[in-house]
């Protein structure tokens, strides 16, 4: 199922410039086009539309410990509710973390957090942030997976 989803402005990634009204078409767990909302609705009618006031833009990497929580799963949610949906491999550090992380497509990445971006064709990591920085909702690998309510 094609989902599109629209915000107030758009980054393909959080150092770069703002696209106003801008979109990002998920397909699955990918990214099938990043544009102008106008665009994105005239070129795939039969999509979902999720409208999100805030600014749309990748998805963080969670660097450093996961939140306490009573349980792995939880703590892994945590992550999702701040915007997260990688963690780094040295914090996922018991069995029951990285199955949490598995089981929510959460990545665990090697090494260091890198600079996350939206990328067509690239896996379906965003998140959108109010003006406080608050996390309004997670995409991972396609699956809204946090929705502030």
């Amino acid at each position: 199922m094609l989902t599109i989803h629209a915000a107030d402005e758009v980054r393909y990634d959080w150092d770069g410039a703002a696209l106003k009204d801008g979109a990002v078409v998920v397909e699955g767990g990918r990214l099938a086009a990043v544009g102008a909302q106008a665009d994105l609705r005239d070129r795939f009618p039969t999509a979902r539309v999720r409208t999100w006031a805030g600014v749309l833009g990748p998805a963080r990497v969670h660097d450093g410990p996961l939140p306490a929580a009573p349980s792995p799963r939880e703590r892994v949610h945590e992550v999702l509710k701040r915007g997260a949906t990688a963690v780094l491999e040295r914090y996922a550090d018991s069995p029951g973390l990285r199955t949490a992380a598995e089981r929510n497509d959460v990545a665990v990445l090697r090494g260091t957090a890198g600079t996350p971006a939206l990328v067509e064709a690239g896996r379906a990591d965003l998140a959108v942030f109010d003006e406080t920085g608050a996390c309004i909702a997670t995409v991972c690998a396609g699956r809204l997976v946090h929705r502030r309510t």
